[in-house]
């Protein structure tokens, strides 16, 4: 007795494997990538919030306080020369903070492969002297 379902037996098998490597490879891929973006994204937004802060704290305060988060969240190129700049324009009391982050990140997966995932962000914040 030679049906059509004893011929076909174990072909869907071979997908199987597949799918389960593609996705086992993906964890291990997301296991290093999403760490260091959500640290990358994490130290832009306190940028963004430092930059708005600008009229009551200095452009050396909040080059402070960005590196020590930096640190805090072991990013070490940018703590190197030029990883973080702040800026302010206009006067006193009421200007633009600038901070730029220049930095690259390599990234490991596993010796199979390497690349750099590069953090290139200008943060432009209007401020006003809210004393």
């Amino acid at each position: 007795m030679d049906s059509r379902h004893d011929r076909a037996r174990g072909e869907g098998k071979i997908g199987c494997v597949l799918s389960l490597l593609v996705f086992i490879i993906g964890i291990g891929v997301g296991l290093k990538v999403i760490p260091i973006y959500y640290n990358n994204n994490n130290l832009e937004s306190y940028a963004g919030e430092l930059a708005g802060q600008a009229g009551i704290k200095n452009a050396a305060t909040i080059l402070a306080q960005l590196r020590d988060r930096a640190k805090e969240l072991e990013i070490p190129e940018a703590l190197r020369p030029g990883g973080i700049t702040v800026s302010t324009s206009g006067t006193s009391s009421e200007g633009t903070c600038t901070v730029q982050l220049h930095y690259s990140r390599p990234v490991d997966l596993y010796g199979v492969y390497q690349f750099e995932m590069t953090e290139e962000k200008r943060i432009l914040k209007p401020y006003m002297d809210v004393r």
